[in-house]
């Protein structure tokens, strides 16, 4: 499998940036932590707009920089979308378009006007100037000028922090759409958990310039040694799911997750597609024999217990980290803990209150 290595130190007043990455140079990964943390400054030094010194880069077998060598970001092979599109005012959509295209030697274009244009659905916008544009247009616009370059890498740095959520639901079908047409590997720097949980495929979570955990975005996200730097609010679990069934009577859709089944209110989304899925810890409550029904719970997975989380005697709360064919986090009492004597490896029973369908946000609670 092709990978991008990284690895760079940087000095400032204030803030040291020292970090080793060992990514899979396909799909979405995903920069994710709090201001100050470094994302952005990790960006800058993949893209080569910062050298760090005795820094490494290497993609799909090419070295861009180590002792030796430094290419500059000019011959790097890399797309960049920022924040605000920075369109040129005074060119049409098409030659906006065509700018990065034709400084391309026709040898290396891999992809063409029209591919860009009907994957990114602009092809009404073509002979507009930037200024009739909404800022989503030109969010879209700005992606694909990016992807006419033919770049190995493509780099966004929160490329929707200015855009309102309407604005948001537009573009982000459209970066989905990215990697799966065009092969195009992804580095994505954000501090929106919604756009992290709809888009990821790696997750790279930064605190104070160190990387705190890297890897699958479900194993990431269910780690117990995480919640300092995720936030109570999104610690839980990330599952893949797929639609089994649609329950009209009840108004509810069957999905299915490593051979269990979980319910949601029904989607309309067609049987045998994907769904991910979100599980806050604190929507997961354990019991140590299956209820048999005689609960208002509907959705009940078997388990096993894979690690117990720090103790803080000044806490009321622990995490719990299960195995149910893939990571889902828990968090119970000290209490509770002690009177259920839960050990690694020890079979249970998560009872899940509620479930975040991730496409929309969107929660179902069935108690």
């Amino acid at each position: 499998m092709d990978l991008l290595e990284a690895k760079f130190k940087m000095n400032y007043p204030g803030f040291n940036l020292d970090v080793e990455l060992n990514l899979p140079a396909r799909g979405v990964t995903v920069v994710f932590g709090p201001s100050g943390s470094g994302k952005t400054t990790l960006l800058r030094c993949l893209s080569g707009l910062e050298k760090a010194p005795s820094g490494y880069m290497k993609i799909a077998g090419q070295v861009w920089q180590d002792k030796e060598r430094f290419i500059p970001i000019q011959e790097r092979k890399i797309g960049l979308v920022f924040q605000e599109s920075r369109l040129f005012p005074h060119l049409s959509i098409q030659d906006n378009l065509l700018y990065g295209f034709q400084r391309t030697l026709p040898a290396e274009r891999n992809l063409q006007l029209n591919e860009v244009v009907q994957v990114l659905d602009i092809k009404a916008l073509l002979q507009r100037r930037p200024e009739k544009l909404s800022g989503g247009e030109r969010q879209r616009v700005a992606i694909g000028r990016a992807l006419l370059t033919s770049p190995k890498l493509l780099l966004m740095d929160e490329p929707l922090a200015s855009l309102d959520t309407q604005l948001k639901a537009e573009i982000i079908p459209f970066i989905k759409r990215i990697e799966d047409e065009f092969k195009t590997p992804i580095v994505y720097v954000t501090h929106s958990m919604n756009e992290v949980l709809q888009l990821v495929d790696t997750m790279v979570i930064l605190k104070s310039g160190k990387v705190a955990n890297c890897g699958p975005v479900e194993t990431v996200f269910s780690d117990v040694r995480l919640r300092e730097a995720m936030g109570d609010e999104q610690l839980g679990a990330v599952l893949e799911t797929s639609v089994s069934e649609h329950d009209e009577e009840f108004g509810l859709t069957r999905l299915d997750f490593m051979g269990q089944a979980l319910h949601v209110p029904k989607q309309n989304i067609p049987v045998g597609q994907n769904l991910r899925v979100h599980i806050h810890s604190k929507d997961v409550s354990l019991s140590m024999a299956s209820p048999q029904g005689a609960t208002s719970v509907l959705n009940i997975l078997q388990a096993k217990v894979k690690k117990i989380g720090v103790l803080d005697p000044k806490g009321y709360s622990v995490d719990i980290e299960l195995d149910a064919g893939r990571p889902i986090l828990a968090t119970i009492t000290r209490k509770s803990l002690a009177n259920l004597n839960l050990k690694p490896g020890q079979p249970v029973f998560a009872n899940i209150k509620a479930i975040k369908m991730i496409h929309d946000q969107s929660d179902a609670g069935f108690n």
